[in-house]
Formats: structure tokens, sequence, C-alpha cells
């Protein structure tokens, strides 16, 4: 929003039929006019970040007083002006326990997109404390809990395990093997693989939390970057993971947070640290 051209480029982007979704922060220059004028400029999607369920949850999480208050603003303009809405919301130890409080409030203010960002341990996130690897696991059981329950779609954010979570949750219950509960049609987006960064430089990277740069779209294009670093094949090739993801019958499906294997190991190949799952094969391996 401290962005002069802003309108500019959104103005742009509909000229040029892109799909856009906007993610600004939630400060006074956020006000009803603004909202109003991304409905009008076509933008897609609005997402607003909330990591609690009361002021003082997200905002001791912030570290600004009054965000939670300016949140639910946003939110309600949007849905008077009916611009479709997404929350974001980042998984640590101190905010897990506000997941169920922040899915009544989605429901509350018609949010179409639930996305959940399970912490990595790069920039800022750092100094964050993640949750075991069995907080993890039942973070994500609880999320595919809250997904049944509501009518918004729920997506993880470096939290691939919500995949199997999801499936074998469904066939517990007899759903099959038919789209996951969240993933939309099932479809597999994680570091390099469908997913692509583009930081303000121009450097290429895997996604904003795999601090690795596959090229810069000043030297070659894009697409060019996507489909032949050397950083990229390697990420979409899942017979190159190691330790349990190597063996996971899951690897297709999930295949670990490259990010947080990096963060954690220095190895973007490794297997996920925080991941509680214990794959059939991975008992039957010999002792090295």
């Amino acid at each position: 929003m401290a962005r002069p051209d802003l309108f500019l480029l959104l103005e742009e982007a509909q000229r040029l039929g892109l799909k856009v979704g906007i993610t600004p922060a939630v400060t006074p220059r956020l006000t009803r006019e603004v909202v109003a004028r991304f409905h009008a400029l076509g933008v897609h999607q609005m997402a607003i970040s909330l990591d609690g369920a009361s002021p003082e949850a997200h905002d001791g999480f912030r570290g600004v007083p009054g965000t939670f208050a300016r949140a639910l603003k946003a939110l309600t303009w949007a849905q008077e002006v009916g611009l479709m809405t997404q929350v974001n919301t980042t998984v640590t130890r101190r905010t897990a326990k506000e997941l169920p409080g922040i899915a009544e409030i989605l429901a509350e203010k018609g949010v179409a997109t639930w996305e959940v960002f399970f912490l990595v341990p790069v920039g800022r996130g750092a100094l964050l404390e993640q949750l075991s690897p069995q907080g993890y696991e039942e973070a994500m059981h609880l999320l595919y809990e809250l997904s049944r329950r509501y009518p918004f779609k729920v997506r993880t954010t470096e939290g691939p395990m919500f995949r199997r979570v999801a499936l074998e949750r469904r066939r517990k219950e007899g759903g099959g093997d038919g789209a996951l509960v969240g993933e939309g049609r099932g479809v597999h987006l994680s570091d390099g693989f469908g997913f692509v960064f583009v930081a303000a430089n121009g450097e290429v990277y895997p996604s904003g939390f795999l601090p690795l740069s596959a090229g810069n779209v000043r030297q070659r294009p894009l697409l060019d970057i996507y489909q032949n670093s050397p950083l990229f094949r390697e990420l979409r090739n899942k017979t190159l993971l190691k330790g349990k993801c190597g063996v996971c019958e899951y690897r297709e499906l999930c295949g670990g947070s490259r990010a947080r294997a990096f963060a954690e190991t220095g190895d973007y190949l490794a297997a996920d640290p925080r991941c509680a799952y214990l794959p059939r094969a991975w008992g039957q391996m010999p002792l090295a």
C-alpha cells in the first residue's frame, strides 16, 4: 500500500486480463475505499493475515496493537463489496491453539480460502518456535477436521504432510482416493513444483522460503529457468529425496517441505525434519 504505482499496476493487469491476488498489510492505509477499488479493478482475491482469534493473541504475535480489529474490518468491507477473500495464518507453538477460533471467524466473514503457513525458520521466522514433529501431525489432523466442518477451502504452505493426512482420513471415512479436501483436485504444489517466486530484483527462487536462486529473469526467460535449471529439475525429481522422504509411500503426494529441509539441515533433498510419519519401508532399511 506504500507504492504510489499500485493502482496503475492493477489497472494494467486488468487490461492484460491477468488474474491478480493482493495481500495488503493491515495498516491505516487499507480503508473501505481501497478495498472497494480493489474490487472495481478486478482483483480476484484479497488475502489478509490473521494469526490469532482475539486481539490479545493476534496483536501479541504481530507486535502491533489494533491489527486484529483492522483485519476484521477489512474482511467485512470485502464481504460488503463482493470481493473474494483469503486468510493467511502462520502456525507456530504460540499460534497453533488459535486455529479453531480463527476458523470460526473465517466462516463468519465468508472467507473463501484459508492458507495455513507452517513455519520455516528463515529470516524473521528463525526467531519463532516451531512445533515438534508430533505437534505438526496433530495440527494437520485438526486442519482436516476443520476443513470438514466449515465451507472454506483449506490449503497449506510448507505443510505437504496435510495431503497424506487428508488422504488417510478420507480412506478411513470410506471416501476413497478422490480429490483431497482443501487441495482443489489434488494438485501438488510445492517448492519449485508448480510454484515459482520472482523477487523484486529478478532473482528466481523455488519459493519465498527456499533462498536459493536458479537464475534471473533479466538474463533468462522465466519459463526456461523453471523448466531447465538444475535446482528446479532436482526439486521435481522425487527419486532424489533422501532419508524417510526418499522411501516414503507418499513421496509423490507429499515429498516433505524442501524449504524446511534446507533451513534445518542445509540440504534441500534431505528428509523433512518435522514429519512424524514413519514410512512402511523405513523399518526395513538396513542399518548403516
